[in-house]
């Protein structure tokens, strides 16, 4: 068996390149123009003359005489995997991308998907149907979910490589009765052609319907504390009453045509959380929602107006919390079974089981 990805990082430290290792793959490096000329340059000559190397130094069963007649040892492909390693310049968001992924993938082991990703012709009817399995397998080993295709004796497998890149590897197990191809090595150039297109294939049938990782930031921006222009902003935390309080509010005021005040939130608060607030606690809320672009302060005025982001982040922390959350908690504590709301919430669990 010969390893890729280490001839390639052998060969990066004869040429003196830095690089930062990723298991089989490299996660960054000084040059990658020249590391991708030293990987393409692995051929079907240099492999031979490896594996001749080692032959010449191992007990052998054919003496020199034979050799001299033409009798030597032939080397043929048993398994051949092409693997394209992209790294991801914001890893946290990478685990949120390719379960989406997966989640709006999970078809590609149609007949007619696994057709278009291996440019294959694939007939499911008829007297000679393709032989083989056409599924799709999510498989999870610890909390890492990989997405595995099939099609014949081959198969492309995707998966989320160490937190930091998104790989995805065409294995061959058979070259001659999945494509054609012959086993001996110098097919072996046809045969990356075909991995390294398959891989890229399914990249291009892969659709994702929204961008995961922007929503994921967004959260990660609301909940959490920021710093903006030196400032620190609080996080406004999903579930805490006086958030929603506060989101509650802004929506009330995106009706005013002059804006609120420090004194319109605070008796606005006191009368959704039932009780009184000081001015200096509402500067507090009136900080983080400003450094947040949620609300703006009215030029040469101490009054302020709803954004466009604030009044659509606010309607959708309410409704999906006073809507969805706290109905389906009620629901889930104490079913009652009938009426819109509980055949509402039935939906919205088959949809989450289905997603």
């Amino acid at each position: 068996m010969l390893n890729g990805h280490e001839w390639a990082k052998r060969q990066a430290e004869k040429a003196g390149l830095d690089y930062e290792a990723l298991d089989n793959g490299f996660k960054s490096c000084a040059d990658p123009a020249r590391l991708q000329r030293i990987c393409r340059s692995l051929s079907a000559v240099k492999i031979d003359r490896f594996i001749r190397k080692w032959l010449a130094r191992l007990p052998h069963p054919y003496c020199a005489a034979d050799r001299r007649a033409g009798y030597r040892y032939d080397v043929s492909i048993l398994q051949a995997e092409f693997s394209l390693t992209q790294v991801l310049d914001r890893p946290r968001s990478g685990r949120v991308f390719f379960e989406s992924v997966i989640r709006d993938n999970l078809d590609l082991g149609r007949p007619d998907r696994v057709s278009l990703i291996f440019d294959r012709r694939v007939v499911t009817r008829g007297r000679r149907p393709t032989p083989g399995q056409f599924c799709t397998r999510v498989i999870t080993e610890g909390v890492t979910p990989s997405l595995h295709v099939y099609y014949r004796k081959s198969k492309i497998k995707q998966y989320h490589k160490e937190g930091a890149a998104l790989r995805t590897e065409t294995t061959i197990n058979d070259a001659r009765g999945d494509f054609n191809i012959g086993k001996r090595l110098h097919n072996l150039a046809a045969l990356a052609k075909v991995g390294f297109s398959a891989n890229r294939r399914l990249l291009d049938v892969q659709r994702i319907s929204q961008e995961p990782w922007a929503g994921e930031d967004a959260i990660e921006s609301l909940s959490h504390p920021v710093v903006v222009a030196d400032q620190r902003a609080p996080g406004l935390r999903f579930g805490d009453r006086r958030v929603h309080a506060l989101m509650s509010s802004l929506l009330t005021f995106r009706l005013l045509p002059r804006g609120f005040t420090n004194r319109d939130l605070r008796e606005q608060l006191g009368e959704l959380l039932g009780r009184d607030f000081s001015a200096g606690s509402l500067t507090y809320d009136l900080r983080r929602l400003r450094l947040r672009g949620l609300v703006e302060r009215v030029p040469h005025t101490n009054r302020y107006r709803v954004t466009d982001d604030g009044v659509r982040t606010a309607a959708l922390y309410s409704r999906t919390h006073n809507h969805i959350l706290r109905p389906a908690m009620a629901e889930l504590i104490r079913p009652i079974g009938t009426g819109p709301i509980s055949a509402a919430i039935r939906q919205l669990d088959k949809a989450l089981v289905a997603a």
